[in-house]
């Protein structure tokens, strides 16, 4: 989880490499509505968010053996949206964190997206990191996707068979 440019997608498909567990991103579940609002340059609310993460939360609880989403999940209702329509209500969420002049940066050099960075301010505004009662853990996306990825495991803990012990959303 995190604003646009924190390396949702990046980490989620090395994660996946390393686990086995599937990568979904978040994104490919946006109503077409939502992606133009975007693409405009208009943030999303809360109504136009609703309807997409009960299709990601559905998405997680179509994969019972677990699965990494990238998801924004920006505010803690939103994660407690996932966890109601996903059934797991201790989905385990990675807050991918950086600085704004950071993410600025990542995301005035990224081209084909659809996300502008002038959207940037308002998923800040939009942001409640996880606080101590959710079941998640924060981690610095000042390195290379590799280092952020291996520092997300080191913190969520070994693989069995292929799952994640804290399998969850990120």
């Amino acid at each position: 989880m995190g604003v646009s440019g924190c390396g949702k997608s990046s980490v989620g498909a090395r994660l996946a490499a390393r686990t086995g567990l599937p990568y979904l991103d978040g994104d490919d579940l946006h109503p077409t509505e939502n992606i133009e609002r975007m693409r405009r340059g208009i943030p999303l609310g809360d109504a136009d968010r609703w309807p997409w993460l009960e299709r990601c939360g559905q998405a997680l609880a179509a994969a019972p053996d677990g699965m990494i989403l990238g998801c924004s999940a920006l505010r803690r209702s939103y994660r407690d949206r996932l966890r109601q329509s996903s059934g797991m209500p201790d989905l385990f969420f990675v807050h991918l964190a950086g600085s704004y002049a950071l993410l600025d940066r990542r995301l005035s050099a990224r081209r084909g997206h659809y996300m502008p960075a002038s959207l940037l301010d308002s998923q800040f505004d939009a942001l409640e990191p996880p606080r101590n009662d959710e079941n998640a853990v924060t981690i610095d996306i000042d390195r290379s996707p590799d280092a952020v990825a291996e520092s997300v495991l080191r913190h969520i803990g070994p693989c069995r068979s292929g799952v994640v012990a804290a399998s969850g959303t990120i």
